[in-house]
């Protein structure tokens, strides 16, 4: 009896080990087409060494810089801004399959983004549908995605009209991001060019989409909405306000959609900073408890402290020893940030402190020409 344990104990340890050391870690840069870039890269990511090995590159259609993977881990899909076809006009939208052994990429297919300079794409909650940006084109489009990970034609679209004050940035629309609501009921779309937060019911069914009422938010005039987070909580939103670098914080009504100002305009940069800034990204500790966004101009990550009522408190601006952070990314264990240093070819990674928030210098700078946007996938 006592064999038989042991032989258990053993094949179970073995069987975990195996299992934990099978696992890999792979993060996807999505880039810009300049100083040489390849597209689409994969890098296998080793968290006791914190360094990042690259495993592939994957050239397409020009400028594949904003990337996403569905939540099975199976497909990457991103927005391009080279045309899928010689008569489109605008960019597209292409899907990979992931090879779960490797994380190498495998095109599918690609899609017309029916708009120039897609500039986003995020996923519905239950790996049916995209939503796709046209920052040029003031159009959102919905494309089905179908089992096998491939892209359909449209199943809706919405146009956009208006403008704002900036004399240079907001003379039209620019949809910069899209987001559905945690239980995957409403859509919320942030337009740079108006200052304002579209808010849509979703029908996930049909991949249709229909306002909500209010069918908007709006926020300071010049601020140019441009990327959102949600509290894990989803009781509260987070906005990135790109040309007054600051951030908007709401109140989420989770039945109606509607969104609240709780606070306005809080500011992102030290008092004694005069240069120009925009910022860029914003992202949630997986704890819940500090909020980041990037800088730049400034080349810095803002670190915010959020309270119980959702409202939060400028801890730290922290360098990101690069230029033009556009995004970053924060793996689900919360030990490490990555970001995307656009004009100075690198990708560093910072170690975080889980109790002040504040971030640490970790391995060597990798280079990746012109980063835009990282995923994070572990294979099991």
């Amino acid at each position: 009896m006592r064999r038989c344990i042991s032989l258990l104990v053993i094949f179970f340890w073995f069987g975990s080990s195996t299992l934990l050391h099978a696992q890999k870690s792979i993060v996807y840069v999505g880039t810009f087409s300049q100083r040489g870039s390849q597209g689409i890269y994969a890098f296998q990511f080793d968290r006791a060494k914190a360094t990042l090995k690259q495993l592939q590159s994957v050239p397409g259609l020009e400028s594949p810089s904003f990337i996403t993977v569905d939540k099975t881990g199976r497909f990457l899909y991103s927005v391009n801004r080279g045309r899928a076809d010689v008569n489109d006009k605008g960019g597209s939208v292409s899907a990979y399959a992931i090879d779960k052994k490797t994380g190498h990429l495998s095109g599918l297919n690609t899609r017309s983004s029916y708009g120039d300079a897609p500039c986003f794409i995020s996923l519905d909650g239950t790996n049916k549908h995209a939503f796709i940006c046209n920052y040029l084109g003031a159009n959102l489009l919905v494309l089905p995605i179908f089992t096998d990970g491939l892209l359909g034609v449209p199943s809706d679209s919405k146009k956009y009209s208006g403008s704002s004050v900036h004399p240079d940035r907001q003379t039209e629309p620019h949809i910069h991001s899209a987001y559905p609501s945690l239980d995957n009921r409403f859509l919320y779309v942030c337009d740079l060019g108006t200052d304002k937060v579209y808010i849509y019911r979703f029908d996930a069914a049909t991949g249709r989409l229909s306002d909500a009422t209010p069918a908007f938010a709006s926020v300071a005039p010049g601020s140019g909405p441009r990327h959102m987070a949600f509290h894990p909580g989803g009781k509260f939103a987070y906005l990135v306000e790109e040309l007054t670098s600051t951030v908007c914080v709401f109140g989420v009504n989770t039945e109606s959609g509607a969104l609240t100002v709780l606070q306005d305009t809080v500011r992102a940069l030290p008092s004694s900073f005069t240069g120009t800034n925009t910022s860029a990204d914003i992202h949630f500790h997986p704890n819940g408890k500090f909020l980041y966004m990037s800088n730049r101009g400034h080349n810095s990550i803002s670190i915010f402290s959020v309270g119980t009522d959702g409202l939060i408190k400028l801890v730290d601006v922290q360098s990101i020893a690069g230029k033009t952070p556009r995004n970053f990314m924060i793996e689900p264990k919360g030990e490490f940030m990555f970001v995307a240093n656009q004009d100075s070819d690198t990708i560093i990674l910072f170690r975080i402190d889980p109790r002040t928030g504040k971030l640490k210098s970790a391995g060597k700078p990798i280079a990746v020409p012109a980063p835009v946007s990282l995923v994070y996938l572990t294979l099991r």
